[in-house]
C-alpha cells in the first residue's frame, strides 16, 4: 500500500509516498520561508496562494522520486488541521479530488498527530507508551500516548506557545523571519547568566505552560542595554535559556507524574540544539530515553502525515466524499484507528 501525504497547514508545502513495509519512498518539501521574510511572519492569503503553485507539481516530482505512479497509490492522506483555514483548504480539495479521480480511499490526519508520530519514522522508533512534547510555533502541549489515536493532554500552553514566543522575540532582537533559528544563532554568541530570566509556572504544581510573560520581561531587559550586538545576543541567551529549562522541567515532571521512562520530543521547535542538549543530559542523568525526528522531520513536512495516515487507512479508516478543513481541533478529540 503506497499512500500519499500531503502537508499544507501554514507556510510549507510537503507530499511524501510512504509504504507500510518498505518505509518512506520519497519526500518533498517548499519552504515559503523567503516569500513571508518580507513581511516579518505568516501571510495567510499569500500561504493560500503559494500552496496551489507548488502542490500539484510537487506531486508530480515526489511520486517520480518513489519510481511510482498514479496506479500504485492506494490511499491519500492529508492534513485536515489545525493551522490557517486558507492553506488547509488547498491541500484538502486536492487529495479529495484526487482520491475521487482515483477511486481510492483518502484520510484526514491532525497535525499534531502527524508530529507527534514523526520519530515513529526513525530506524530506532519509540514503543508505546511514552510522554510526547510537543513544541512548535502554534502549539506546546504535554501528551501521554498509549497508542496511536489514545492521547491524553497532560499540560498546555496558555497563551504564547514556545515557538510563537521564539518568533516574537527574535522580532523585538530585530532579527529576521523565521525568528525561531535567528535567535537560537545569536544566542549562541551570548554570555549565560548576564541576565536572570524566570522560569514561568515551574514554582508551582501542574504541567501548563505560559510564555508570554518572557516576552514583557525581555523586552524590559532589552531597554535597559544599551542594544548593541553584544548585549542583544546576551538577551537572547537569556531568552533562549529560560525557555529551554522551563521545557526541560516540566518534561522531567511529566514523566514522573507518569510513571514513564520515555520521552518523544517533536515539533519545530525540538530542532533547537539546546534543547535536545539539555533533554538528552536529563535523560542521562534520569535513567529514561529521549526520541527525537531527524532535523529535516522537525518543520512541516509531508512524510509526517503520510506515515501518520497509513496507520489509520491500514485499519480501514476512510472518510466520507467532502473536504475538511479544521482551523482548529483538539488534539484530545481523535480516536484510535
Amino acid at each position: 500500500m503506497n499512500v500519499l501525504g500531503i502537508e499544507t497547514s501554514c507556510d510549507e508545502t510537503g507530499v511524501a509516498v510512504y509504504h507500510p513495509q518498505r518505509g518512506l519512498l520519497a519526500h518533498t518539501l517548499y519552504s515559503q520561508a523567503q516569500t513571508h521574510a518580507e513581511y516579518g511572519g505568516v501571510v495567510p492569503e499569500l500561504a493560500s496562494r503559494d500552496h496551489v503553485k507548488r502542490l500539484i507539481p510537487l506531486i508530480r516530482h515526489t511520486l517520480r522520486a518513489a519510481e511510482t505512479d498514479v496506479e500504485r497509490i492506494a490511499g491519500i492522506a492529508y492534513t485536515a488541521g489545525p493551522g490557517l483555514i486558507g492553506a488547509l483548504l488547498v491541500g484538502a480539495s486536492v487529495a479529495r479530488s484526487l482520491a475521487w479521480a482515483w477511486n481510492i480511499p483518502s484520510v484526514a490526519v491532525h497535525h499534531m498527530e502527524g508530529h507527534l508520530l514523526a520519530p515513529l519514522l526513525e530506524p530506532e522508533p519509540p514503543p508505546f507508551p511514552f510522554v510526547a512534547l510537543l513544541v512548535s510555533g502554534g502549539h506546546t502541549l504535554l501528551v501521554r500516548v498509549e497508542g496511536i489515536g489514545r492521547y491524553e493532554t497532560l499540560g498546555e500552553s496558555l497563551d504564547d506557545a514556545a515557538g510563537e514566543a521564539f518568533d516574537k522575540t527574535a522580532k523585538m532582537l530585530g532579527l529576521g523571519y523565521p525568528g525561531g533559528p535567528a535567535l537560537a544563532r545569536l544566542a549562541e554568541k551570548g554570555e549565560s547568566g548576564r541576565f536572570e530570566f524566570p522560569r514561568p509556572m515551574t514554582d508551582r504544581p501542574g504541567l501548563d505552560f505560559s510564555f508570554s510573560g518572557l516576552k514583557t520581561h525581555t523586552l524590559t531587559t532589552l531597554a535597559n542595554t544599551s542594544g548593541h550586538l553584544q548585549d542583544r545576543a546576551d538577551v537572547a541567551r537569556a531568552f533562549q535559556d529560560a525557555v529551554v529549562d522551563t521545557l526541560t522541567i516540566k518534561c522531567r515532571r511529566a514523566l514522573r507524574a507518569c510513571g514513564l521512562k520515555r520521552l518523544v520530543v517533536a515539533g519545530g521547535v525540538s530542532a533547537n540544539l539546546l534543547m535536545r542538549e539539555k533533554l538528552d543530559k536529563m535523560a542521562r542523568e534520569g535513567d529514561f530515553k529521549v526520541y527525537f525526528p531527524r532535523l529535516e522531520f522537525c518543520t512541516d513536512n509531508g512524510a509526517m502525515i503520510a506515515f501518520a495516515g497509513c496507520q489509520r487507512l491500514i485499519h480501514g479508516r476512510m472518510e466520507p466524499p467532502e473536504i475538511r478543513a479544521q482551523p482548529r481541533w483538539p488534539l484530545d478529540e481523535l480516536r484510535p484507528p
